[in-house]
């Protein structure tokens, strides 16, 4: 396998990309040609914002071919485009073989949540110490435990299942809103909670909860958000701070008297905003903050 690659202004990306799958690219992908350098672009925005821009102003496109011959002759006739003026052609290589899906394992490491709560990928034996493993690996749906949000939201799930050790009062009837790969709900079950609902606008989502809860042997149900009723001992939220403003007086009509409101997906500078949307249902307060990221809870 070789890769060719091209520098090429913004606005020719796209046509370049289509040209290359034309030619039969294995592969296409598309780099900042200025990464690591003073003029490095950032070109996603936080979440909630738009993004600064639609691309990099230069681009560096790289694209696998079977072979050395497949590689050049797409070379010669991009060159002989005139969409390919301003374009330039920076050279083939040979990309060495390698045992791709242990180099992709290898990115993913056991994932500490408290010193005995563990998420574990399937192919890592767990740490010594775990009492308490979820195991999860990456997939299509959001959530393998490494990111600060849904650590937070984990942290407080232990520590809230461990106050009531295996009486499941501690979490009550658990909803899961917007899933992803129901790390949440899988927490939940473990730390004791009875009855789990995890819901999610995205079938994929549901496809992976479903199967990741069948692999750590808990009981949940898995479905779309109109599919469940009543209310909840904990409603769990791991979204973005403007959709949870949205659905605000749906999510606080399935909290139960005396259950929790638990809110993520939140950054810092965006606390005040969710304080303001629920103020007429409840009164957030921030429990946990990592990395810039809040966690947000209420009890009715």
């Amino acid at each position: 396998m070789v890769e060719l690659s091209l520098l090429c202004p913004q606005d020719r990306v796209e046509v370049l990309s289509d040209a290359l799958e034309a030619l039969d690219a294995l592969s296409v992908s598309v780099e900042d040609a200025d990464a690591h350098t003073d003029a490095e672009q950032a070109l996603f925005g936080e979440p909630g914002m738009p993004p600064p821009q639609d691309g990099w102003e230069r681009s560096r496109v790289l694209a696998l071919f079977a072979t050395q011959d497949l590689a050049n002759d797409a070379a010669k006739v991009l060159a002989a485009q005139e969409f390919f003026a301003d374009c330039a052609h920076l050279g083939v290589k040979e990309v060495p073989e390698q045992d791709w899906v242990r180099l992709t394992q290898a990115q993913f490491a056991p994932v500490e949540i408290t010193s005995e709560f563990w998420i574990v990928p399937s192919w890592h034996e767990p740490p010594a110490q775990a009492r308490v493993v979820i195991r999860l690996d990456p997939g299509l749906a959001f959530g393998t435990g490494t990111h600060p949000t849904t650590r937070m939201c984990l942290r407080w799930i232990a520590g809230r299942g461990a106050h009531a050790g295996v009486d499941p009062g501690g979490l009550g009837r658990v909803l899961d809103y917007g899933c992803g790969s129901g790390i949440l709900a899988i927490g939940a079950a473990k730390f004791g909670a009875f009855d789990i609902d995890a819901v999610d606008i995205d079938d994929d989502a549901v496809r992976a909860t479903l199967a990741n809860a069948q692999a750590n042997g808990v009981l949940l149900r898995a479905t779309r958000p109109e599919a469940v009723s009543g209310v909840y001992g904990t409603v769990l939220a791991n979204i973005l701070a403007t959709p949870l403003k949205v659905l605000a007086p749906l999510l606080w009509s399935r909290v139960a008297p005396g259950g929790s409101l638990v809110l993520a997906g939140i950054l810092a500078r965006q606390a005040q905003e969710l304080t303001a949307a629920y103020s007429p249902y409840c009164e957030l307060t921030v429990a946990d903050v990592e990395d810039g990221w809040v966690l947000m809870t209420a009890t009715r």
